[in-house]
């Protein structure tokens, strides 16, 4: 293998774009599914690719990476490109990858409207669905053109915007270059991505070095950099592969605090605290604060504070503010007076209670799951799989449940006479119940009495107009046995906008019939969001963090879900899985605790 590094995450991405652009082509199936799976599976690897080839490792090894997909991610290694994607990126405009972004085009209709239409960019379908020509085209009409001209206005909103998790996944390699780099003292991560937002714009990272030059060529010089876009003595920005923006920065040691509070953001909380400054007669920049000084220098005068972060809330009289509340939300105000709320912390939270295993389209066994919880410290969990109506998951029927409590019985009778304490979580049951069209459940009365947990969710008639869709959801939180509203607005970052509904009177009904609302901490939902949370908990309702897991992997989304959490100010008196196994016990049933946790 030559020298060249790519992360993980940067493989899955051209493994991604190559199987888009085969589909869009109308290859094989079978062969575009298994470009899909490779990048899954790569890019949830622990050990990376590089490593392993590095020692001489066989990446057909892996799940679903036979002998052409190794080959193809050695050719990268080797030459810095895959044969295959170059090949189809001259037969494919690679515009048609944003237009499958799309809600309702996808690779087949993209195709459809390539040949027929000559569409090769968002802008091209944007013209040619406000012309009417999209509507003429067999198996589109005109419902189908309305929602690709909001799709088109939707993808163009969320352009340039990176999912949280994937942005974090992006960086790590580069953040851990830089930080390895010869002189390199200290590199922080700022902007967005530091205030836990959902999306992030562009990641800014501040180092302070001995060498800035170095820490600049390592970041120019990563593989995982598609492009530079500028680069000098102490700031350089690059594009990396998937589009994402990263600009690096180094600063003096004197002036490190101040410079990560003012690349920290928000811009909104910036402009508050510099106003206070301008009011005690200081000044504040990213250089330092300061009292007094001629000219223009912007380091002129007496430095009062600019090392780190606290030295500067303190001498403008305030609190260290944590990142996540740095929106201008009161949050200076609260600083200002002491009164700052203690935010939710991971090791706050006991349990997860939302999870599925391969009893509907979970990947690992209940066994697997608890282990995997146990191995994180929780004291209890719940595994809920999908009731009946979402078939694509192989969802529970009454039958099917019955089954599944045998094998949570064979559990409980193996663990009998073992001491408790062991590090074994408790395993509540429960199920995803999906709210049908009507505001009814998707599982009889009988069994949801029986299960410790009942979750439900929307999954089907997203489109709804917005009082059919309240109605809808208030029905459900209305039954006595409900006691979670899973992902509320069934957002999907990015690609789906949330669901049509009156949020207010969905939290006034969660609040009187005690169901918790969810924020759902994969990063592909982070649903509830922090502005709904804020809602929700100002309208009285528990929260419930939950990581919707498929795999033992994805238990370690919860990180999102807590960012989330802290951005709306909520702390663990806020969050039942939070609670001691009694008092969730006590909410769950409705029915006051015998002991307040």
């Amino acid at each position: 293998m030559s020298g060249r590094r790519f992360s993980n995450a940067a493989v899955a991405v051209r493994l991604t774009r190559l199987a888009d652009l085969l589909e869009i082509e109308g290859a094989n199936a079978f062969r575009v599914r298994a470009y899909r799976a490779a990048a899954e599976t790569i890019e949830a690897h622990p050990e990376a690719l590089a490593d392993v080839l590095a020692r001489g490792g066989d990446l057909t090894e892996l799940k679903g990476v036979g002998k052409d997909l190794a080959a193809a991610v050695a050719a990268l290694f080797e030459g810095g490109d895959i044969p295959a994607l170059l090949e189809v990126a001259e037969r494919v405009p690679a515009g048609l990858l944003d237009v499958v972004r799309v809600p309702g085009v996808g690779p087949k209709r993209a195709a459809t409207l390539w040949r027929e239409l000559g569409v090769t960019s968002l802008d091209d379908l944007d013209r040619a669905a406000r012309a009417g020509r999209v509507a003429a085209l067999a198996g589109f009409g005109e419902k189908t053109q309305a929602k690709v001209l909001a799709g088109v206005a939707q993808v163009r909103r969320h352009r340039g915007r990176v999912r949280l998790g994937d942005a974090e996944a992006a960086l790590a390699p580069l953040l851990k270059a830089v930080r390895d780099a010869p002189g390199v003292e200290r590199v922080e991560v700022a902007g967005s991505l530091r205030r836990g937002r959902a999306t992030v714009g562009d990641v800014d990272l501040l180092a302070v070095a001995d060498e800035p030059a170095t820490a600049m060529a390592t970041l120019r010089d990563h593989p995982d950099v598609a492009e530079v876009l500028g680069s000098g003595d102490t700031k350089t920005s690059v594009r990396l592969e998937g589009d994402l923006q990263v600009d690096l920065r180094v600063v003096p040691a004197a002036s490190f605090g101040a410079a990560w509070q003012y690349f920290t953001g928000s811009k909104a909380h910036n402009v508050a605290l510099r106003q206070r400054a301008v009011d005690r007669g200081l000044r504040l920049s990213e250089y330092g604060l300061f009292r007094g000084g001629e000219g223009q220098h912007p380091e002129r005068g007496e430095r009062l504070a600019g090392a780190d972060e606290d030295g500067v809330y303190r001498a403008l009289g305030l609190a260290w503010i944590p990142p996540e509340l740095r929106e201008d939300r009161g949050e200076i105000a609260a600083a200002a007076e002491d009164r700052l709320p203690r935010l939710l912390e991971a090791f706050d939270l006991h349990g997860d209670l939302h999870m599925h295993s391969t009893w509907s389209d979970g990947t690992a066994a209940i066994r697997v799951m608890r282990a995997a919880c146990a191995e994180r410290g929780y004291a209890y969990m719940a595994i809920t799989d999908h009731s009946q109506a979402l078939r694509m998951t192989g969802g529970l029927d009454a039958e099917k449940l019955a089954r599944q409590w045998a094998e949570f019985d064979e559990i409980a009778a193996e663990e009998a006479g073992r001491p408790d304490g062991d590090g074994r979580p408790a395993l509540l049951r429960g199920l995803e119940v999906d709210i049908l069209k009507d505001g009814r459940l998707d599982l009889d009365d009988e069994w949801l009495a029986r299960l410790d947990v009942v979750i439900v969710s929307v999954h089907g008639h997203l489109d709804l107009p917005q009082a059919q869709q309240t109605e809808r959801v208030v029905r459900a939180l209305q039954h006595p046995e409900v006691n979670v509203l899973a992902h509320p607005t069934g957002r999907l970052l990015g690609t789906r906008e949330g669901m049509a509904l009156d949020l207010d009177a969905v939290f006034e009904a969660a609040a009187a019939h005690g169901v918790a609302v969810e924020c759902n901490a994969s990063p592909y939902r982070l649903d509830l969001g922090d502005v709904e949370l804020m809602r929700a908990a100002a309208a009285g309702c528990r929260v419930v963090i939950d990581t919707d897991a498929h795999a033992p992997a994805g238990l370690d989304d919860m990180r999102y879900g807590v960012a989330t959490a802290r951005r709306a100010w909520l702390g663990r008196e806020h969050v039942i899985n939070a609670w001691p196994l009694e008092r969730l016990r006590a909410f769950l049933a409705k029915r006051p605790p015998a002991v307040a946790g």
